[in-house]
């Protein structure tokens, strides 16, 4: 038996239970109060415990290792090329700090305060839980088409070890092809219309595409082992808990690092590295004034940071209570900004040198965009490497699958988390189980020659449009209804912080401001992915889907509200409800006797200026 003593006060008289919580599903408070001999029995949930890190440093290892991904790899050194290069960094680093670091540091802080996932943190305002089970289902689309890019990095890994790299000489089959190896001018008249190798084969003899005009075909089956390779991967480590998660972010996080070193060393030793590195930071000041360099910064950021998604949220819902989450989230995000500009150093440098020996005078010739520079043009590069190429190439795909794997255990675990948190007596094992077969199941259809393209439209509509119209509503939920005074006084609660007015100012006004112009931004200048019609549409669907979860939640919040007229369930619906504040009972307590003494005698029927505004104007 567990026994925890509970004092409280009523109507002037002391009341003492003691509490037992037995195994079963319902475990009863038996309490006697001395004062009239009256006997109390109470029901309620007997609810497990909730998972905590083993230490600290395994809650930041393990944020490092979900931000640090492929958006760093091969996302933000191109992106950088193509909006300005160094002057590219500027906005990016004005915006990590207006935007990045408020809404990294705002959601640690909210995660580990209320100890809930994604979806149950809107016990803070249950009308916009919509919010967390969208974001939710862009987390389940991410989680559909990230493993099988970690599939495709396994096969280059494997591939890597054979005596001559694969993709270095032309198949005998392909027409138009120049070797990789080869240091020949692929310029010359007679070979302006040729591929190298390493593209083939990637489209061929990989990925066997296909326009997705003539369907997305049969998965192939070599990709598929591969998949099913890295889905075992992320279910070894999550069907124990996050505990075995913490343990393995110390590999996850560090051993990245080693081999980012390595190769930014060998980068900058090789011929032509120089100029290629000197293009990658050397600003176009002339960029910085268009409005299309700053959405991407922003955009950037949040796949960089892979902020409001869910998964730093459920990360720190695992954390001790006075954890020093500000610490932490200062160190990641800077961290994650380093990492970047060295990897794009690395890429560039690499790509320099493919410049030089092919005697290409513009780099932009040698640079393809997305999964392109990474399993096209950086393959090709070590194809041309004079010592130990396929070590090289090893060293390159090993980083990639590691930060990869780390990546998607904070994408997986956050829709565990959001499950957990609705069924809490479910087992971990089981819940990991299923997500991940489920997972494995809908991942096999982007091993298909069309499969490629497929992943581009899910990742325009259903990740990035769908993150970027929840993050404008998360802030609005926390910023604006619950309030920033709310969240700076549990700071103070919590860590024993004062909250500067800089955070005041980004939480509350600034943030969620950018964020919206970002948003309208986007879809004005919204372009369809380049595929059949009949595929853009499915992607606004999945959009929508994803959107409408918002008035759905905020019906049934209304609805289920106990109290009776429209207007007082509205008005419920938007405040905490009584379960709200810490996870701890007694530390609980003692958060709502604060309130008292801060002059907050119910914050539940505090109400901030714009509810006030909603209800003077708007419901009479």
């Amino acid at each position: 038996m567990n026994y925890q003593r509970v004092a409280a006060m009523e109507n002037g008289l002391k009341k003492e239970d003691f509490c037992s919580a037995s195994k079963g599903n319902k475990s009863i408070i038996n309490g006697l109060n001395q004062a009239n001999g009256i006997t109390i029995t109470v029901a309620i949930p007997n609810v497990p415990n909730r998972e905590k890190w083993g230490k600290g440093v395994e809650f930041m290892l393990s944020c490092i290792a979900y931000s640090v991904g492929f958006g760093n790899i091969w996302k933000f050194p191109y992106t950088a090329l193509e909006n300005g290069g160094g002057a590219f960094l500027i906005p990016y680093l004005i915006v990590l700090f207006l935007i990045g670091r408020p809404i990294y540091y705002l959601e640690m802080v909210m995660g580990q305060f209320c100890s809930r996932g994604c979806v149950k943190i809107y016990d803070m305002a249950p009308v916009m839980r919509g919010v967390g089970v969208g974001q939710s289902l862009a987390m389940f689309v991410v989680m559909t088409y990230y493993t099988p890019v970690l599939a495709i990095t396994l096969y280059y890994l494997i591939a890597s070890f054979s005596s001559e790299l694969p993709w270095s000489r032309c198949d005998p089959s392909w027409s138009r092809c120049i070797d990789s190896i080869s240091r020949e001018l692929q310029d010359s008249n007679g070979s302006q219309h040729m591929n190298v190798s390493a593209e083939l084969f990637f489209t061929k003899t990989v990925m066997h595409r296909a326009p997705l005009a003539q369907g997305l075909g049969i998965p192939d089956m070599d990709l598929t082992l591969c998949l099913l390779a890295s889905w075992l991967v992320v279910v070894v480590i999550l069907i124990k808990g996050i505990r075995s998660t913490g343990k393995c972010a110390y590999f996850l996080a560090i051993f990245p690092y080693v081999i980012i070193l390595i190769l930014f060393v060998h980068s900058c030793t090789l011929e032509g590295a120089g100029k290629g590195i000197k293009f990658f930071l050397t600003p176009d000041w002339k960029q910085l004034f268009e409005p299309r360099v700053w959405m991407e910064a922003v955009t950037q950021c949040f796949f960089s940071l892979s902020i409001c998604f869910g998964g730093i949220i459920a990360y720190s819902s695992f954390n001790n209570f006075t954890n020093n989450v500000y610490r932490d989230a200062m160190i990641i995000s800077w961290l994650d900004t380093f990492t970047s500009i060295i990897v794009g150093c690395i890429v560039f440098g690499v790509l320099g040198n493919l410049a030089h020996v092919t005697n290409k005078e513009n780099i932009q010739d040698v640079v393809r965009q997305g999964p392109g520079l990474t399993f096209m043009a950086y393959p090709d590069a070590i194809s041309k490497f004079e010592y130990f190429p396929q070590l090289f190439s090893v060293l390159f795909f090993l980083m990639l699958f590691i930060v990869g794997i780390g990546s998607n255990l904070g994408v997986v675990t956050s829709i565990i988390t959001a499950i957990r948190d609705r069924c809490p007596t479910l087992e971990n094992w089981k819940v990991a189980s299923v997500v991940c077969v489920v997972g494995f199941s809908l991942s096999t259809i982007y091993m298909a020659p069309g499969g490629l393209d497929l992943l581009d439209v899910f990742d325009n509509y259903g990740a990035k449009y769908v993150t970027l119209t929840f993050a404008l509503f998360e802030l609005i939920t926390f910023g604006w209804i619950y309030g920033v005074d709310r969240i700076c006084r549990d700071i103070q609660f919590m860590l024993n912080i004062e909250t500067s007015k800089f955070w005041r100012i980004c939480w509350g006004f600034l943030t969620p401001l950018v964020v919206a112009v970002i948003l309208i931004g986007c879809l004005v200048d919204h372009k369809p992915v380049d595929v059949p019609d009949e595929y853009n549409l499915v992607g606004w669907c999945v959009y929508i889907l994803a959107v409408i979860q918002l008035p759905l939640w905020a019906i049934f919040a209304v609805v289920s509200q106990k109290q009776s007229g429209l207007v007082n369930k509205i008005r419920n619906a938007f405040k905490p409800t009584k379960s709200w504040g810490p996870e701890n009972y007694h530390t609980r307590e003692l958060y709502n006797l604060s309130l008292e003494k801060l002059g907050a005698s119910s914050d539940r029927n505090k109400e901030s200026n714009v509810l006030k505004f909603i209800y003077r104007r708007v419901l009479k």
